[in-house]
């Protein structure tokens, strides 16, 4: 059991090639009590963006702040604050923030999917 907030869950810089701007920041998980699935937050700054990538499990993201585009499986959609997306397995995808302030989304994914 958990009651918290995301400000004081400890936030990991991504370092990649392919990630700019972001940060991670797991909220819920099986440490937590939640069984086979893991909830995090991701937060992208001005300019920000995942890498366009597919992996074999789907996921279902919420968008919490901000303005970004979500390019799913060829198509770009724009997102903002109460937007959501479920993001079926092996979908190329990728988040991208469009805007000048923090783009923020709630990423569930099964517990595998949080590498």
């Amino acid at each position: 059991m958990i009651v918290a907030h995301e400000r004081n869950v400890q936030a990991t810089q991504l370092n990649h090639p392919e990630i700019k701007n972001a940060v991670k920041r797991i909220l819920i998980s099986p440490k937590e009590g939640w069984e086979g699935y893991v909830m995090r937050t991701f937060e992208l700054g001005e300019g920000g963006h995942t890498p366009k990538h597919t992996h074999a499990w789907p996921h279902i993201n919420y968008i919490v702040r901000g303005k970004g585009i979500l390019h799913l499986d060829g198509k770009d959609y724009a997102l903002e604050a109460g937007s959501f997306a479920y993001i079926p397995n092996d979908k190329i995808h990728q988040f991208r923030n469009n805007g000048p302030e923090p783009f923020v989304l709630i990423c569930i994914v099964p517990e595998e999917g949080d590498v």
